[in-house]
């Protein structure tokens, strides 16, 4: 078939390499515009775009989808496959393509609808996620699925390694659906279930609530990691990163965002067990082992809020 894939972080990278290595022809590949990125805000292709280039594909760049309907429209398009683009597909564009679009999900739909469902996933405490390819529909994440295909969260993955993982499942899944169609022998199956969603996390939604359980501390951290990355403040209003940690079960019971250090390791009270912090990033710092920043501190280790 001929197709045309839209994309640009690097979870969409594996489906376009997936699919330009199949028996199928990718048209055009659709992205969004070069972005600043770095201290220097130097402007930079998208992951997609970058790989499209490397791959000998002719790319074309957008905020909104509509933006390229002069030249999209006119070419003849038998699927259209979209993974984390970044922007809405509506009509006419929607069923410009013979087949309609179908869309790679990073969650077991109807569970998790929206920008960020595999962070949201994770903070909530669910044992297993995994991917959808699914009738792209004009609601949000509401079309009838292709194909799922489960993965345990496990009780120690980041965002960004379970969104590693997923990438790498859902890209084969995504080319399987393609053949699928392409020999009419895909099936659909309505969404069965009722929806809950994930909205694109906000800066707050990254701060730590030591009032919480320890578990749920966890998994915020995991969850929001590597973005919009964990923090949290002392009550003097000092910004500490929390990059790595771990429930400390063993160790004794603190105060919901009390510090203590015991036998090198930096401990801070939740409502349950301690959380332990493995690697931390205090404002204006470089990352640092929180051992060592614990050991800088003195005997004036703080309280956070």
């Amino acid at each position: 078939m001929r197709l045309v894939v839209a994309g640009s972080p690097a979870a969409a990278v594996p489906t376009l390499q997936s699919l330009a290595a199949s028996e199928h022809e990718i048209v055009r590949v659709i992205t969004r515009p070069p972005a600043p990125l770095g201290r220097k805000r130097v402007l930079t292709p998208t992951p997609v775009a970058q790989a499209a280039e490397a791959l000998g594909l002719p790319v074309l760049e957008a905020v909104r989808l509509r933006e390229l309907e002069p030249e999209l429209l006119p070419l003849e398009v038998d699927l259209g496959v979209i993974v984390a683009y970044g922007g809405l597909v509506r009509e006419p564009l929607l069923s410009w393509p013979r087949l309609g679009w179908i869309n790679l999900h990073f969650s077991l739909l109807p569970r998790w609808r929206g920008a960020a469902p595999v962070q949201h996933a994770i903070i909530a405490g669910d044992e297993v996620t995994g991917a959808t390819v699914f009738q792209l529909a004009p609601g949000l994440d509401e079309g009838d699925w292709f194909a799922q295909e489960a993965e345990p969260i496990g009780a120690h993955r980041t965002a960004g390694a379970l969104l590693d993982a997923l990438s790498v499942s859902g890209a084969a899944l995504t080319t399987r659906v393609v053949d699928e169609l392409a020999a009419g022998t895909a099936v659909a199956h309505p969404q069965v279930g009722e929806p809950t969603f994930a909205p694109k996390l906000q800066r707050e939604d990254a701060r730590i609530r030591w009032g919480e359980s320890v578990d749920a501390v966890h998994a915020r951290v995991r969850g929001v990691t590597p973005e919009p990355g964990a923090f949290t403040s002392t009550r003097d209003g000092l910004v500490v990163k929390v990059l790595e940690a771990t429930p400390a079960r063993d160790a004794r019971m603190l105060p919901p965002g009390a510090v203590a250090v015991e036998s090198g390791h930096v401990l801070v009270g939740t409502a349950t067990a301690p959380l332990e912090l493995l690697r931390v990033q205090p404002a204006g710092r470089s990352a640092m082992l929180a051992a060592d920043w614990a050991r800088g501190l003195g005997a004036a280790l703080p309280e956070f809020s």
